[in-house]
């Protein structure tokens, strides 16, 4: 099942009289317990789309479907529908770092309304299904590349999003590192059903793909 539907996505940005097209006519589908990777050049338009479908933007054009039901472009609803749906992990991990590994995950699901005992139960939950349980009290600073990126992934599967965005994880982790975190990702979108999209410039990100897309000038070639 299509958990996210993009059909001739555009996005064109306007300084002054000059405009400039980034995406042109992109369509694509992502499901339960798949995992794509998006590659591209500088440029090409993958962040840009990313963003689009994590509900960060909004498109100039097209139509854009979570769970079946349609994106608006008003601020208010995409940040609703990216609370509801959409996690995230980034290549800078983007963790507090003045707080710990177990607080780093509470606050992403305070964000999107649990909170107390629950939360904290949940982050530890989420923490021991990446491998990390016993780090919950570490602070960022005490933590290698590899344990930061299991904490943003723990943080990423807050309130169990039906879509995980994940914009190059592998590019600040050495190679071996980079693969124990691949497989993670993997087992993960396996095993939760979980549809998984990750953006790079590796291509060791192919061994864990079901399916590898290519944009180049703003479209997406077979």
């Amino acid at each position: 099942m299509a958990v996210l539907e993009a059909r001739d996505i555009t996005k064109t940005y306007q300084e002054g009289v000059q405009e400039t097209t980034v995406l042109r006519g992109v369509s694509m589908d992502l499901h339960a317990g798949e995992v794509v990777t998006l590659e591209g050049p500088s440029g090409s338009g993958k962040t840009t789309l990313l963003q689009i479908l994590g509900c960060i933007l909004s498109p100039s054009g097209g139509d854009l479907r979570i769970q079946q039901k349609p994106v608006e472009g008003r601020s208010s609803h995409l940040a609703a529908v990216r609370r509801r749906n959409i996690g995230f992990v980034f290549q800078q991990f983007n963790l507090f770092p003045s707080l710990n590994a177990l607080e780093n995950v509470q606050y992403a699901l305070n964000l999107k309304g649990l909170k107390g005992p629950a939360a904290k139960q949940e982050a530890r939950a989420l923490l021991d299904a990446v491998g990390l349980l016993d780090r919950a009290g570490y602070l960022p600073r005490d933590l290698s590349g590899g344990q930061k990126q299991r904490v943003a992934i723990a943080r990423a599967l807050a309130c169990k999003p039906a879509v995980l965005l994940a914009d190059e994880p592998t590019a600040n982790l050495d190679s071996a590192v980079g693969a124990q975190i691949l497989e993670l990702f993997r087992d993960l979108a396996k095993r939760e059903n979980r549809a998984l999209l990750v953006v790079t410039h590796d291509p060791k990100v192919r061994s864990i793909a079901d399916r590898v897309l290519q944009i180049h000038d703003g479209r997406l070639r077979p």
